[in-house]
């Protein structure tokens, strides 16, 4: 079973970046892997995700051109750099993980792991 653990979250004005890590517990070079948010009184929203090898990636319209999400599988570690922060962008953040070694294409695959997630608060 894979653990995973976020870090990197905080407080930022909007306008200004982040640069959430996640961290896993074993190698990673077989799953697909996403970052995923959730603000209270919100539906869950899937933001990005990136294939096993990093050769596809998805993103949703919402962060299109401002977050980019990127692996290094030898670090076990996945990334993502957030740029052009908006107040609508505080959540709570996670990653989640799929074994999975098929191309990511228009969405997001089902993920059967995920971790605590990290909190990001944007101030006006």
């Amino acid at each position: 079973q894979v653990q995973l653990v976020e870090s990197g979250g905080g407080l930022v004005q909007a306008g200004g970046s982040l640069r959430l890590s996640c961290r896993a517990s074993q190698l990673i070079e077989d799953y697909a892997m996403g970052w995923f948010r959730q603000a209270p009184g919100k539906e869950r929203e899937e933001l990005s995700c990136i294939s096993w090898n990093g050769g596809s990636a998805f993103y949703a319209d919402s962060v299109k051109g401002r977050f980019t999400i990127t692996r290094d599988n030898a670090a076990r570690t996945l990334y993502l750099q957030m740029n052009s922060l908006k107040p609508e962008d505080s959540a709570l953040y996670y990653c989640a993980a799929r074994a999975s070694l098929v191309p990511v294409q228009d969405t997001c695959p089902h993920m059967n792991y995920r971790g605590p997630g990290t909190q990001v608060t944007v101030s006006s």
